[in-house]
């Protein structure tokens, strides 16, 4: 498991492992927005600061399969 990683962190760095490398910053971005803005809404309305982390976390990786459904490696 190991070898695989490491071997996929090395193709990602040469810029082979992404088709379409604009596509994953865009919907990763959405996702990382969509997950802070609900973080700062939690924490504003005064939550404990452990419920709004797993809240935002819960919930934003619960969209990154639906925000990365078309997502193509090479």
């Amino acid at each position: 498991m190991f070898v695989l990683g490491w071997y996929s962190i090395k193709l990602f760095f040469k810029g082979k492992l992404i088709r379409d490398t604009a596509y994953f910053i865009k919907q990763t971005s959405i996702g990382l927005i969509i997950g802070l803005l609900l973080l700062l809404s939690t924490a504003q309305l005064e939550f404990p600061l452990w419920l709004s982390i797993v809240t935002s976390s819960l919930f934003t990786g619960a969209i990154m399969p639906f925000l990365l459904k078309d997502f193509k490696m090479k």
